[in-house]
């Protein structure tokens, strides 16, 4: 009986390592919102802050981000709590691509009409990672514009009939015009936490809620 107790032991020992292996893995957290929220610049921020990496390049030129890029294994470290996330920096979702919008920006037409393909691919994409791949959602709104539009409140709607855990944040505070109160108020039913991605303000603020709501 020794030998069969000691077995059974050693197998419980070895399945609940594995067990608590896959249930440490890191969560996928998917950052989306409208183009030139400032959805890169955070991912960017957060990257750096936690493994000193970039996720991708940031633009002010409108579908910049035209694949999901991943940073995986992010440790973000609160009161002593480490935890562990995947960084999916997603294109921006609109209703319409429009190549006329890169021709804004001095660039050929071929290469505009290129752009606008892959973004609108990219779309699809996020789109897709937001009905399959994610495990919980930042949701950034750039505060200096109306966050009451019909893609906003699609994306919305998505997330709450996933059930994911999302956390919704007002970027750009840093401009003249910024208006918190009025993203508060388009979607009084989540949490709203305002920062400046670009200066890097408010993050203590952002990391923590992060680590309370994915963790």
């Amino acid at each position: 009986m020794g030998l069969f107790a000691d077995l059974r032991d050693s197998v419980s020992a070895v399945t609940a390592k594995l067990f608590a292996g896959e249930s440490e893995d890191p969560k996928r957290i998917g950052i989306y919102g409208p183009p030139n929220a400032g959805k890169t610049t955070l991912a960017n921020r957060i990257a750096r802050d936690w493994t000193g990496d970039a996720v991708g390049p940031e633009s002010h030129i409108p579908h910049e981000t035209r694949r999901a890029r991943r940073k995986e294994n992010v440790e973000i470290e609160r009161d002593g709590h480490t935890v562990s996330i995947d960084i999916v920096d997603t294109p921006g979702v609109t209703t319409k691509v429009d190549y006329e919008e890169f021709l804004d920006h001095d660039m050929e037409k071929d290469e505009a009409v290129r752009r606008s393909r892959e973004a609108t691919e990219g779309v699809a994409e996020a789109m897709h990672w937001l009905r399959e791949d994610v495990d919980g959602v930042i949701y950034v709104l750039d505060s200096t514009t109306d966050p009451f539009t019909q893609v906003n409140t699609m994306l919305i709607g998505i997330i709450e009939s996933r059930d994911l855990p999302v956390l919704i944040l007002a970027n750009k505070t840093d401009l003249e015009g910024s208006n918190v109160q009025r993203i508060r108020n388009a979607f009084p039913q989540h949490e709203t936490i305002e920062l400046s991605a670009l200066e890097g303000d408010n993050m203590d603020e952002v990391y923590d809620r992060i680590a309370e709501k994915f963790g």
